[in-house]
């Protein structure tokens, strides 16, 4: 026979399961995949990840660590270059919205295509960011039908010097260009907005609720939120609905 906290258990394990399979935390327009350490496991732990499923899965570079357990925040204790992807989080159609919380240090936040088979260990040792033109091949060989005929694989913020960038891996990018938001620095303690609307093919840019412009058009195909991070510094993230227009 259960006992009574084993059939508690087993209720708890239930309403867990219904719920994961209703799909009721199912976000329009975005493929969620889970986490390895999660399938398999109890149906209690996969609902609490299908409910914060925005998050840095990816660290690529020496020199960076989550700094919570949801994974929404990660630090860097030390000078260098790394990337953080929430690689688990494909946006492959409609509008979706994120606020960047950035403490100290120097931050590239923006958009780059999903790269399930590219290996962080390859890069634990090294500085890593997505414009080294040696590793362009690397990432055009997870190139998968998803990404679509656009030819914006990656584009940012540079939060430090309020130009853009952006590149296609193979011979066509800009680098520091200037844009409409051109001047808007952001520092520690500022919250910094990136909306992506695959609708209309945008990147638009935000300051503390306010708007700064748009960053980049003729977007297509499927994107994954990332942040470039210099020097000492924390960053987290969080899907909430775009300020009021």
């Amino acid at each position: 026979k259960q006992t009574a906290s084993g059939l508690d258990s087993s209720l708890v394990e239930e309403v867990a399961r219904q719920a994961v399979c209703s799909g009721r935390n199912k976000v329009k327009g975005v493929r969620i995949t889970l986490s390895p350490y999660v399938r398999g496991t109890a149906w209690i732990s996969i609902l609490h990840e299908t409910e914060h499923p925005l998050k840095f899965d990816t660290l690529l570079g020496r020199g960076i660590e989550h700094a919570n357990e949801n994974k929404t925040s990660v630090r860097c204790a030390e000078k260098g270059i790394r990337t953080t992807v929430a690689t688990n989080f494909v946006m492959v159609s409609g509008i979706h919205y994120a606020e960047f919380q950035i403490t100290g240090g120097r931050f590239f936040i923006g958009v780059v295509r999903p790269m399930p088979n590219l290996d962080p260990d390859r890069f634990a040792n090294d500085d890593f960011h997505f414009y080294v033109s040696p590793w362009y091949n690397r990432f055009l060989a997870t190139r998968t039908d998803e990404w679509g005929s656009g030819n914006v694989h990656a584009c940012h913020c540079s939060l430090y010097t309020g130009r853009i960038s952006w590149t296609n891996w193979a011979g066509e990018e800009q680098l520091g260009a200037v844009w409409e938001g051109r001047g808007e620095r952001c520092g520690s303690g500022d919250t910094v907005g990136m909306l992506l609307n695959l609708d209309n093919g945008t990147l638009t840019a935000y300051k503390n609720n306010r708007l700064l412009g748009v960053m980049k058009d003729g977007l297509s195909g499927s994107y994954c939120w990332y942040t470039t991070v210099l020097d000492k510094c924390a960053i987290s993230v969080e899907r909430c609905d775009p300020p009021m227009a």
